[in-house]
């Protein structure tokens, strides 16, 4: 019923959510500065997983200490007022044996219906109720929202929480550079990159960016919130131990539901809805051994999150991440000359340096295909045509093989390069011709040409005289077939 300006709307947004953001950029500046410091050695330990870990929590101790305070003024909270509600409040926290200030909570100008506990140490620890509550319930019902407050404090829940924040962030310190590796080595993700063009460095940042957002909105949506919902079962059932009964709990609850806009039956992904929890405390009224119950429930939760915790940072210890990476990088090379030579590259370079890669991988039709393009666009570079030659005449595959076109291109690559190399791929080309002569001559200019190879000369000239290209290819087909 409260009438906003635009200007009030957004100022009670954003100091409403400040609180939020804030630790997040006071680390980001915390991580920035730190690694400006000039002490050698420093950033590459806040690098590291263990050592962003231990600064992690580092800070979110000093959050745990010195922050409620802070939000305190930044919500621009104030003591509640002397009087005798005051009095009445703070005498019933005494009776529990609890200590915390009592604070007025302007949360959107006072008017959510809300109550709130922050902080762990008691001289530091403060019970926030907006002034909508006070005006809406009775004393009893306030002393029985006190009472849920003071069980968040008394289960531990507030540290709780810190844990499971903290949870989240060792989950994604251990598992990101593993997941990413193996998202990376996918087919997919590099046929992606190679087509559109987009750097390793900005894929990585885009694809961990949106995989960060869904697993924290996962994680918190089920995992803080199945943890965040019965944490606030426990704190409801705390009335028990602090007033006897859940009466005055149960009739804020309904109070608050009629006030609220009937929202009784609201499902909340966080604190389970009104009438869940109306009926739970209902139900514990009826029997009491449903208090422990849950209890036993909460806890071994938290003992399976745990374990699911140690037993990921174990199993990501175990992980082949270095494979992971090679795996990644030779695909990507694969992917990355695949392109160059199916898209007609212009650069004769690229082209050689595909081919050489499809030979090394035993590609060997991509690589003729290659070595033939670079041809195309540069027609006097000897150690493609050489390159290209020696394939044509020694292919695996027999139906790649072209001793005609191969004999060719040995004699251009001799005329503009004539070592030994090159003279032996010409040789092995007139061979395969029926040109023996020319054969051997040619393999005796390599061996002059190059006389620290004289024996593998002497070995093919050998090869030459004592058997025709044709009988070799019989005997290579025969071999493979019994093989096979």
């Amino acid at each position: 019923g409260r009438d906003y300006s635009s200007r009030e709307f957004i100022v009670s947004n954003i100091k409403a959510n400040i609180p939020i953001v804030l630790p997040w950029l006071m680390l980001s500046l915390l991580y920035d500065g730190v690694a400006l410091l000039p002490i050698e050695g420093l950033p590459k330990i806040i690098e590291s997983v263990w050592g962003d870990l231990l600064f992690f929590f580092l800070f979110l101790f000093m959050v745990m200490i010195f922050f409620p305070p802070l939000v305190r003024r930044l919500w621009g909270c104030e003591k509640l007022p002397e009087g005798a509600l005051r009095d009445e409040l703070k005498a019933f926290c005494e009776k529990q044996n609890f200590s915390a200030e009592l604070y007025l909570w302007p949360l959107f100008e006072g008017r959510l219906i809300t109550a709130g506990v922050m902080g762990f140490i008691p001289g530091l620890r403060f019970i926030l109720l907006t002034p909508a509550i006070i005006e809406t319930m009775e004393k009893a019902e306030l002393e029985a929202v006190v009472a849920h407050e003071i069980g968040h404090v008394k289960k531990y829940h507030l540290l709780l929480y810190v844990f499971l924040i903290g949870g989240f962030s060792v989950f994604m310190g251990f598992l990101t550079e593993p997941a990413l590796r193996v998202l990376f080595s996918s087919k997919f993700i590099i046929d992606f990159m190679i087509s559109s063009d987009v750097a390793a460095d900005q894929m990585f940042l885009y694809v961990g960016s949106f995989a960060l957002l869904i697993t924290m909105l996962f994680y918190f949506r089920f995992v803080f919130g199945y943890f965040s919902r019965n944490f606030e079962r426990q704190a409801d059932v705390h009335v028990f131990s602090a007033i006897g009964n859940a009466r005055s709990l149960i009739s804020a609850f309904e109070r608050l539901a009629i006030v609220s806009g009937d929202i009784r039956d609201k499902p909340s992904w966080h604190h389970f809805g009104i009438g869940e929890r109306v009926d739970f405390l209902g139900k514990c009224e009826k029997d009491p051994k449903l208090i422990k119950k849950q209890d036993r429930k909460v806890n071994a939760s938290l003992a399976v999150y745990l374990l699911t915790l140690m037993l990921t940072i174990f199993m990501v210890g175990k992980f082949p991440t270095e494979k992971y990476i090679e795996q990644y990088k030779e695909k990507y090379t694969e992917a990355f000359l695949v392109d160059k030579i199916e898209n007609a590259s212009e650069d004769a370079e690229m082209l050689k340096l595909a081919g050489d890669y499809m030979l090394f991988k035993k590609e060997e039709n991509m690589a003729i295909k290659a070595y033939g393009k670079a041809v195309l666009v540069e027609q006097n570079n000897p150690e493609v045509l050489n390159n290209l030659a020696w394939l044509l005449l020694t292919s695996n595959d027999l139906s790649l093989r072209d001793p005609v076109r191969a004999l060719t291109l040995a004699r251009t690559a001799v005329i503009i390069d004539p070592r030994g190399y090159v003279l032996d791929t010409l040789a092995t080309a007139y061979w395969a011709n029926g040109f023996l002569e020319e054969a051997l001559a040619t393999e005796g200019q390599a061996m002059s040409v190059d006389p620290l190879k004289q024996s593998f000369y002497m070995e093919q000239a050998d090869k030459f005289r004592s058997i025709s290209y044709q009988e070799s290819l019989n005997q290579y087909i025969k071999i493979n077939e019994s093989e096979i």
